[in-house]
């Protein structure tokens, strides 16, 4: 996803792009998936280098074509790239594939729906930005509807019986990602999207192969059966760089408020994948949880 979703919006494109703006939360929805895969093979910081292995390569090389190759950066780009790297690609993933180690991927897709709210309220909190009436009934609204995915459908649980260390992972998956979001947001001058994520996806790379070092003694070779295999290509190939790319193309195409509003089906996608392909049960809570969350999300995101 991007870091930076400032762009000024372009004539409206034709139904081809917005068919790809469906296929995006599509893809990353996939993650969730190929993430539980990868998570319950490998630890998380080997898979979340294969992963930016993967991803690395793809981003440069788009780069390359699309925009002629990676700029250099002057110095305050080079630390706002490296802040990016570490939030939104090295915490983040450990964070997403711990989780993935612990909890079934179709309720971690739905956590996940958190993302957009705990960046409005960090933007309120930390930046000021102006939290119309609006976006703080969505906020609440999507939480309640995480916390209705959390406890089963048991409200009044208390927290220490419904979020366990499979949801506190992905808490903090979410907070990083909040935190990836507004550094780009306030910080990045100068950088195209796709430049900025792919030196994001260097230097993520980098400390994630730095974290790996230790955890690459436990692992066998046997691990790495074809399903780990693909997973870990669909991880890097298609759900970071081809899902950026196109994601980067309706923020120029249609401006970032229209382009936004896709994400909400990220969680959609992730649940009804992990029930459809993994099996994993479908519970009411789940069903209700989720359409109160994207709901408050889409109220929240609204331009």
């Amino acid at each position: 996803m991007s870091a930076v979703l400032a762009s000024a919006p372009a004539p409206a494109a034709g139904w081809p792009l917005y068919l790809r703006l469906v296929a995006v939360p599509a893809i990353w929805g996939g993650t969730f998936i190929a993430g539980r895969l990868v998570a319950l093979a490998v630890p998380p910081g080997v898979g979340s280098v294969l992963r930016y292995l993967i991803a690395s390569l793809a981003l440069v090389l788009a780069a390359k074509v699309l925009e002629g190759g990676l700029p250099r950066l002057d110095r305050r780009q080079l630390w706002v790239t490296f802040a990016l790297g570490a939030t939104g690609i090295f915490a983040y993933n450990l964070f997403f594939l711990g989780a993935l180690k612990h909890l079934p991927a179709s309720r971690t897709s739905l956590i996940i729906a958190l993302n957009p709210v705990v960046t409005i309220g960090l933007a309120a909190l930390l930046l000021r930005e102006r939290l119309s009436l609006r976006r703080a009934m969505g906020v609440i609204l999507a939480l309640a509807g995480v916390w209705v995915v959390i406890s089963r459908g048991d409200i009044t649980a208390a927290l220490g019986q419904s979020v366990g260390l499979g949801e506190w992972l992905m808490f903090g998956g979410v907070w990083s990602w909040a935190a990836y979001t507004l550094i780009g947001r306030v910080a990045l001058r100068g950088l195209t999207p796709l430049a900025a994520t792919s030196y994001a996806s260097l230097w993520g790379t980098l400390l994630l192969g730095l974290y790996s070092l230790t955890e690459w003694r436990g692992v066998e070779l046997q691990a790495f059966t074809w399903p780990v295999v693909v997973a870990a290509v669909y991880l890097g190939l298609f759900g970071t760089a081809l899902a950026f790319v196109w994601y980067s193309q309706g923020v120029q195409r249609i401006g970032a408020a229209r382009t936004v509003v896709f994400n909400n089906l990220v969680p959609v996608f992730g649940a009804t994948f992990g029930v459809l392909l993994l099996g994993e049960p479908l519970l009411p809570s789940m069903l209700i949880g989720g359409a109160i969350a994207v709901t408050g999300v889409m109220l929240a995101s609204r331009p």
